[in-house]
């Protein structure tokens, strides 16, 4: 699963931040925020695939939003190939956007009930400009249709007509119509059966190999993304407390959040979950309206001290690119 050293970073993400504001309560002259995400930083590496997890509220869906400019972020860079798309006007970023696709969750209701599979994948790739004549469209949607393992007579169909795999199939494929060099992928596999996920996982994997496609790859199933990621991410409360090769999730996880993320995985070998500590985090998650200062997981760590309160640790390098915001490492 690793990546040469020397391919060049396709994603750059400097300081993100993404606050959204609520509503004033009467009277008041304080508005607050919800900091959904708050100065994180990390980089992707062209050709490889880098794993976002988290439990749910943590900022991994936002975090790819901004990534797409499908929201503009409050704070931070977004490099894309060296250029911060971040900065640039909204009337100019359709180029670029064609290069930055996002593969939806939900594969019912991300597309259009009115319109056949031919028609889903001809309305992306007429966007283009590249294909013209009806022989050249009707070559380039077998040609999606062949890349996904779908039948190319499923071009008559319609998506109520299809399985949830198929759907979440012909969802890959509207996104590989344009070309894209990077792919969000958020949370793709979730509403499918687990023997279909397999099989939309090693899609990803495949079209990896053919295409050269970059993924930052959400997800809250740590066995998913340890399977398909190079480098993962860890995310709470809107912060990024580790980052590590894949190998390194189960092997040797630092932050006391990711091992306890770690200890709720099930394991089918009977010895190995006699033998592993379950490790029960005490309370619930802060509010990102109120969030605490210092290390936004002090209030539910065991090894909490009093610069924890405080201040906000820095990423350490403790070996290997493996990066982990914590005092007491």
């Amino acid at each position: 699963m690793a990546v040469s050293s020397l391919s060049k970073p396709i994603l750059k993400v400097e300081n993100l931040a993404m606050y959204f504001p609520l509503k004033k309560k009467l009277g008041s002259r304080e508005r607050k925020y919800v900091k959904a995400v708050d100065d994180i930083s990390f980089e992707v590496q062209e050709g490889e695939t880098f794993g976002l997890v988290g439990e749910s509220g943590c900022g991994k869906t936002t975090t790819g939003k901004c990534i797409l400019r499908a929201l503009d972020p409050t704070d931070g860079k977004v490099y894309y190939k060296g250029r911060d798309i971040a900065k640039i006007p909204i009337k100019s970023i359709k180029p670029i956007r064609r290069e930055l696709q996002l593969i939806f969750q939900d594969p019912y209701g991300s597309l259009d009930p009115r319109q056949s599979v031919y028609s889903i994948l001809k309305e992306a790739i007429v966007s283009d400009h590249k294909f013209h004549t009806r022989k050249e469209i009707n070559n380039r949607v077998e040609e999606l249709l062949n890349l996904v393992e779908l039948d190319p007579d499923i071009g008559y169909r319609y998506p109520h007509e299809m399985s949830g795999g198929q759907r979440q199939r012909l969802g890959i494929a509207r996104a590989l119509a344009c070309s894209p060099h990077l792919l969000v992928c958020d949370e793709p596999v979730s509403a499918l059966d687990v023997s279909i996920q397999a099989q939309i996982i090693n899609l990803f994997k495949e079209l990896q190999k053919k295409l050269g496609t970059t993924y930052v790859y959400i997800a809250h199933d740590l066995a998913v993304v340890r399977h398909i990621a190079n480098r993962i991410g860890v995310m709470y409360l809107g912060k990024l407390v580790e980052v590590m090769d894949s190998e390194d999730i189960y092997d040797n996880p630092r932050h006391p959040y990711t091992k306890a993320l770690i200890s709720a995985v099930p394991t089918t070998d009977y010895y190995i979950e006699k033998k592993r500590e379950r490790i029960i985090l005490k309370g619930e998650v802060p509010s990102p309206i109120n969030a605490p200062s210092g290390c936004p997981f002090h209030p539910r760590c065991v090894y909490a001290t009093g610069i924890c309160k405080k201040e906000m640790p820095n990423f350490k390098d403790i070996g290997k690119g493996h990066m982990v915001a914590c005092h007491n490492l």
